[in-house]
C-alpha cells in the first residue's frame, strides 16, 4: 500500500512538472513556440548524430591484434590471396588499407604507401561525417536561445509600455519566452560541444591506430624475405 501511494505521488509529480513546463512554454506567446520548437528539431538531430556517430567511430576503432598478426603470417608465407580474403572479411579501415596496400604489392614502396594513404584518407572523412553538423549545432542552440531571450525582452518592455496596470502577470509571457529559450538553448549548445570533441577524441584514436598498422605493414614489405 505505501509503495502504491508513493508510485502515485511521484506519478502526479511527474505530470505536474510536464504540464508546468508546457504551461511555460505556451506562455511565452507563439515566438516562444516556434524558438523551442526549433531547438527541440536541434536536440533530437545532435542526439542522433552523437549516438550514431559514437558507436561507428568505435566499431571502427576495435582492432584485433590477430588480424594484423594472420596479415603478416600470410605474407611471410608469400599467400597474398589468403591476405586479401582475410581483409575483405574484417569491416575496419584498416582492412580496407592494408587490403590496397596487398592489391599494389610489386610495385615502388611509394606507390604502395601513396594508395594506403590515399584510402586512409577516405576512411577518415568517412568517420567525420556529420561531425561539423554537431559541431554547428553547439553553435547555432545559444545564439537562437539568446535571440529568444531578446525578443522575450522586447515582448515584455512592449507590454510594460503599451498597459496602463503593469503588474507581473503583463510581464510573464516576455520572461517566460527569455528563460526558457536561453536555457533550452544553452543546454543543447553544452551537450553539442562536449558531444563533439569527445568524437573528435575518439576520431583521433582510430587515426592513431590507422597510422601504426600503416607503419607495421611497410615495415613488413621491407623485411628481407
Amino acid at each position: 500500500m505505501y509503495y502504491k501511494s508513493l508510485f502515485l505521488f511521484q506519478k502526479s509529480v511527474d505530470e505536474e512538472g510536464s504540464q508546468s513546463l508546457i504551461k511555460i512554454v505556451t506562455e511565452g506567446g507563439p515566438m516562444a513556440i516556434i524558438i523551442v520548437g526549433i531547438l527541440l528539431v536541434l536536440s533530437i538531430l545532435a542526439i542522433y548524430i552523437f549516438v550514431e556517430r559514437l558507436l561507428t567511430i568505435k566499431k571502427a576503432g576495435n582492432i584485433d591484434q590477430a588480424f594484423m598478426n594472420n596479415i603478416k603470417a600470410n605474407v611471410a608465407a608469400g599467400n597474398i590471396a589468403a591476405a586479401k580474403a582475410l581483409c575483405q572479411t574484417t569491416d575496419s579501415p584498416v582492412a580496407r588499407m592494408v587490403e590496397k596496400g596487398l592489391m599494389r604489392i610489386g610495385k615502388p614502396l611509394r606507390d604502395i604507401d601513396t594508395a594506403i594513404e590515399n584510402v586512409g584518407n577516405l576512411e577518415v572523412f568517412k568517420l567525420e561525417k556529420n561531425l561539423s553538423r554537431l559541431a554547428s549545432i553547439a553553435g547555432a542552440a545559444p545564439m537562437i536561445g539568446f535571440f529568444g531571450t531578446v525578443t522575450g525582452m522586447i515582448l515584455a518592455f512592449y507590454k510594460m509600455a503599451t498597459e496602463q496596470n503593469v503588474t507581473p502577470d503583463v510581464l510573464a509571457g516576455g520572461i517566460y519566452q527569455a528563460l526558457i529559450t536561453t536555457a533550452f538553448g544553452l543546454a543543447i549548445g553544452i551537450f553539442a560541444f562536449v558531444g563533439y570533441n569527445i568524437l573528435v577524441a575518439n576520431v583521433d584514436k582510430v587515426i592513431f591506430q590507422m597510422e601504426r598498422t600503416t607503419v607495421e605493414f611497410m615495415d613488413l614489405l621491407q623485411e628481407p624475405t
